[in-house]
């Protein structure tokens, strides 16, 4: 399955899509004077669109995805002989419209990997991510965490490149042969705590030795439910969204790994 049909297929589970589509339907519905029927698809439309935007829900859904690895300080976790991690939290430069990288949401990534990198975890590190032509000019992003490491103070000498993946699967499987040149056999995986769970299976899948080092948590427990954790916002739709799309992406791994 190519890396454009997945993103397209995955349109198909995110909660604006959903809502859209049923709209249309019920627009429909009623042009061809089904009016009960097409009150039923706006109403379920709606609904789904209002629930999914709630911090409440937002959190609900994604808790059971970061819960499966929790934190652990970085003095316990396991010595490897390389700390691979996974792109997706920031954005290369992109002259002249930007001159320097944007750090995104899921940055504490790279600040991870080099907190690990300090601590004597390992003594190199794989940054890994291809550019994604339809999210601007198809830089790959590796080489610019390169650049942050070495703003944290880690050597531009210890860390590989990785620079064609477009997504998890492609992330290890060209991880794996760059490891193997290197004779590195075990990894620590810095990844999203959301996104871990996906991640570690995938790269196990592909014989790599791999430990959890999950960081960027973001579900904490809420001392008091108020009504503002049941209306919409707009950061609760995007997390959501976000949420889905790791269950769709364990459902189709688990479907090819059953084929």
């Amino acid at each position: 399955m190519s890396v454009l049909l997945t993103k397209i297929l995955a349109q198909l589970v995110y909660p604006l899509t959903q809502s859209l589509v049923l709209s249309i339907v019920a627009g429909l519905l009623f042009w061809r004077r089904r009016h009960r029927l097409g009150g039923l698809c706006l109403a379920v439309s709606l609904s789904w669109l209002w629930l999914c935007a709630t911090p409440a829900f937002s959190d609900f859904l994604r808790a059971p995805l970061e819960r499966t690895y929790l934190p652990v300080p970085i003095a316990d976790l396991p010595s490897a002989d390389a700390i691979v991690i996974l792109g997706g939290g920031m954005q290369p430069a992109s002259p002249p419209y930007r001159l320097t990288f944007d750090l995104g949401s899921a940055a504490d990534r790279i600040w991870y990997g080099a907190q690990l990198y300090k601590a004597g975890k390992a003594n190199r590190i794989l940054a890994t991510g291809g550019g994604l032509p339809w999210f601007g000019s198809g830089q790959p992003e590796a080489p610019a965490i390169v650049q942050f490491l070495a703003d944290l103070g880690v050597p531009e000498s210890v860390v590989l490149l990785e620079t064609t993946s477009m997504n998890t699967h492609q992330n290890a499987l060209y991880s794996k042969p760059l490891l193997h040149e290197e004779g590195l056999d075990s990894v620590l995986l810095v990844t999203s705590a959301l996104h871990m769970p996906r991640a570690l299976a995938t790269f196990r899948a592909q014989g790599i030795q791999a430990q959890p080092a999950p960081t960027d948590f973001e579900v904490v427990p809420v001392a008091e439910q108020t009504i503002l954790r049941w209306l919409p916002d707009a950061e609760a739709l995007a997390d959501t969204t976000r949420g889905l799309r790791e269950y769709f992406g364990l459902l189709v791994y688990r479907m090819l790994e059953w084929s």
